[in-house]
């Protein structure tokens, strides 16, 4: 790989991926995108995660300029709204930005030339499965505009595929794990920083549904393997699903495990709640048999951790984190508010950023 191209590297995942891409491909050009919504949300790096790249630039995905595809080998997309509450609450940009914006990318890349594609794609698209693990071949049933984004994604990606264009949509478990912009609006993390700040973990459900886990540190590694893919090995379209099986948790035993590692927490579930229909155990063989040198590292213990600790170099004890820049419906909240943010979710005129280097 010479020249690759990370969309939404200022996110959660990114700065994990682009640490990892510049491990693995020392001498390659690595080129960042991103519109720049969370950009401020640093939590306690020693190093700005973007001097890794050789480019930073600053642009809405949905306008995405052809020529930045220019001699680009492969293009890392993980530019999204990222979560079902935002996109419940922007609904319409969720689709325009995670499925309409993310098919026009591919479209050009393929045109461009790129050899290698790599979706990041969600297990959230299995929504109700009930007990059976479910494989790649299981039935899909997204119960949320993000998970009916990624679906739509994968079917347009796959009719793109082929004459060297080589897709990988990565299934990916649910997020977890330190990084230099955390978010708490995952399951884990937010376990652990409501142990940490108030020793109190309230569970929003009966504790029962299942969520398949996967570090971020160990995404970045299946995106690894996914950008050196060869057609031959998985096929011109893939689809797999990225996590490992002893990854596959119900929610009240993720809380314990956090309670077992900070002593002194307390959990309180809520059996009055509502069933939460996203539950599903997931499958991950043949991730295992594609990828045996690129399995998930971590373990639950050693990432409940680090996490513990992470959070305490913060100084962290905001019993209200629900409503901080930690969660990243907030952030946008804020600055749609605040006038920055159009409700398409595009910068307000006076504020657009005009691509540049960072």
């Amino acid at each position: 790989m010479e020249r690759i191209l990370i969309t939404g590297n200022m996110g959660y995942v990114g700065p994990g991926v682009v640490q990892r891409l510049r491990q693995e491909f020392p001498q390659a050009q690595l080129i960042g995108y991103d519109a720049g919504y969370f950009a401020h949300c640093l939590t306690g790096p020693t190093r700005l995660p973007e001097s890794r790249l050789d480019r930073q630039i600053f642009g809405d995905v949905r306008h995405l300029p052809a020529e930045l595809l220019r001699d680009v080998d492969g293009v890392v997309h993980l530019a999204a709204i990222s979560n079902d509450p935002m996109g419940q609450t922007y609904e319409a940009a969720t689709m325009a930005v995670n499925h309409a914006a993310g098919i026009r990318l591919a479209q050009l890349a393929k045109q461009a030339g790129v050899r290698a594609f790599v979706f990041a794609s969600s297990c959230s698209i299995y929504g109700a499965g009930g007990d059976a693990a479910k494989t790649e071949a299981a039935a899909l049933n997204p119960l949320t505009a993000y998970a009916r984004s990624k679906v739509q994604s994968e079917q347009d990606l796959q009719a793109l595929a082929g004459d060297g264009f080589t897709v990988t949509c990565l299934r990916f478990a649910t997020a977890c794990g330190w990084s230099d912009r955390l978010r708490l609006d995952l399951v884990v993390n937010d376990f652990v920083a409501g142990a940490v700040a108030t020793g109190q973990i309230s569970i929003l459900s009966d504790g029962s549904p299942w969520r398949p886990l996967i570090h971020v540190q160990d995404m970045a590694r299946a995106i690894e393997w996914a950008l050196g893919r060869p057609a031959a090995h998985g096929g011109q379209f893939l689809a797999v699903n990225a996590g490992t099986a002893a990854w596959n948790y119900q929610v009240r035993d993720l809380a314990a495990a956090v309670a077992a590692i900070i002593p002194g927490t307390e959990v309180v579930l809520n059996p009055a709640a509502p069933p939460d229909k996203r539950s599903y155990r997931v499958d991950f063989d043949l991730f295992r048999q594609l990828a045996p040198q690129h399995q998930p590292q971590r373990t639950l213990p050693d990432t409940i951790a680090e996490l513990r600790d992470g959070l305490r170099r913060m100084n962290f004890h905001d019993a209200n984190f629900r409503s901080s820049d930690l969660i990243r419906l907030r952030v946008l909240g804020h600055l749609r508010e605040t006038g920055q943010l159009t409700e398409t979710l595009a910068w307000a005129p006076e504020l657009a950023a005009q691509p540049a280097l960072a």
